[in-house]
C-alpha cells in the first residue's frame, strides 16, 4: 500500500506527463523517465499474445530524446494538437523502490480547421521508480485497443 504523500506524487507524475504532452513541451518528455527505461506503444493483440512487435519501442532516455528531435526537427507532417484524458492510476504492486500501476487513457487529436477526433485509446502499464529527483517511469507500455492507428504516430502517447 502507498502512503498518502507517495500517492499524491504518483498522481502528479501522471498529470504532469499528460500536461507536458498536451502543451507541446516535448523537451520535458524524456525527463519523466529514468536513464535506462522502456517506452513502448503496442497494439493490444500483440501484447496479449506475448508478441514483442510494437509500433514504437525505445530503451533509454537518449532514445526518447532522439525521438523528440526527429518529431520536432526532421519529420514533416500536418500540425496537430493532442489532449489526454487519463484515469486515476490503479496500483498493482508496491515494492521498496518501484510501483507497478496502470491507467486507462484516451488521446484526442485536433488539426487546425478540423473537428477533434479520437486518436488513440488504451491503457498505460507502468513501472515507476523512486529516485532522488522524485518518481520516474522506468517502464511505460502504452497498449492501444485498436489494431489500427491513424496514418502516423508522431508524438508520444
Amino acid at each position: 500500500m502507498l502512503d498518502f504523500n507517495t500517492y499524491q506524487q504518483l498522481l502528479a507524475l501522471y498529470a504532469d506527463y499528460a500536461a507536458a504532452l498536451d502543451n507541446n513541451e516535448w523537451d520535458k518528455w524524456p525527463d519523466f523517465f529514468t536513464e535506462v527505461c522502456v517506452y513502448k506503444v503496442q497494439p493490444r493483440e500483440n501484447f496479449e499474445r506475448g508478441y514483442p512487435l510494437a509500433t514504437l519501442s525505445f530503451e533509454s532516455r537518449g532514445m526518447l530524446k532522439d525521438r523528440i528531435y526527429g518529431a520536432t526537427e526532421t519529420i514533416f507532417h500536418d500540425p496537430y494538437y493532442q489532449r489526454h484524458v487519463v484515469s486515476v492510476p490503479r496500483i498493482l504492486k508496491v515494492e521498496t523502490e518501484t510501483i507497478r500501476s496502470e491507467a486507462n487513457y484516451a488521446v484526442f487529436r485536433t488539426k487546425p480547421d478540423e473537428m477533434s477526433t479520437v486518436f488513440n485509446v488504451g491503457r498505460y502499464l507502468d513501472t515507476i521508480r523512486r529516485t532522488d529527483e522524485g518518481l520516474k517511469f522506468e517502464s511505460r507500455v502504452c497498449v492501444f485497443d485498436s489494431e489500427m492507428i491513424p496514418n502516423s504516430l508522431i508524438y508520444p502517447i
